[in-house]
């Protein structure tokens, strides 16, 4: 695959999962939804560090930060804290078999859950219950489908973009 093609599909599957993880739904129904945005991020991190790194994970937290009405950096903290990890562990990682890359990624979720629950907690915001973390189970559930839709194995796909 040539780098410009890997550019614009970076950004527009990034696009895409950031309007799937902002479009509104039912309360029973966003409660479970996963974080689309963190997962291509995560992806685009294990596959092409180059493109989808700490720099993509910040703007894609200031974008969840300016949609939600959050504090100013609290998504972009914990994002680009997980890109960083994804990215310094992805030689690992990526030649793993999916069961452990789903262990992985659930770590990472959690750790981005973690750390805005934190924010919230420090800044006064409620930090909502036991459903809160519902998202971190059905992202690592659907990391295997990710995965494979990228093709997160240092056997398929180089890491040059």
């Amino acid at each position: 695959m040539r780098p410009v093609e890997t550019r614009w599909r970076t950004l527009w599957t990034t696009a895409l999962a950031f309007v799937l993880q902002v479009i509104p739904l039912p309360m029973w129904l966003a409660a479970v939804r996963p974080a689309f945005a963190v997962l291509v991020l995560l992806a685009w991190s294990m596959v092409v560090p180059q493109l989808g790194g700490v720099g993509l994970g910040f703007a894609l937290g200031l974008a969840l930060d300016v949609w939600r009405g959050a504090v100013l950096g609290q998504y972009a903290l914990a994002t680009a804290l997980i890109a960083y990890i994804a990215i310094r562990q992805h030689l690992i990682v990526r030649n793993k078999p999916v069961f452990e890359q789903t262990l992985f990624v659930a770590g990472l979720l959690l750790l981005w859950e973690i750390v805005v629950w934190a924010i919230d907690g420090w800044t006064g915001h409620a930090t909502g219950g036991w459903t809160r973390w519902l998202p971190v189970l059905t992202g690592a559930m659907l990391w295997p489908v990710a995965s494979a839709l990228f093709a997160v194995d240092g056997r398929r796909r180089r890491s040059a973009p």
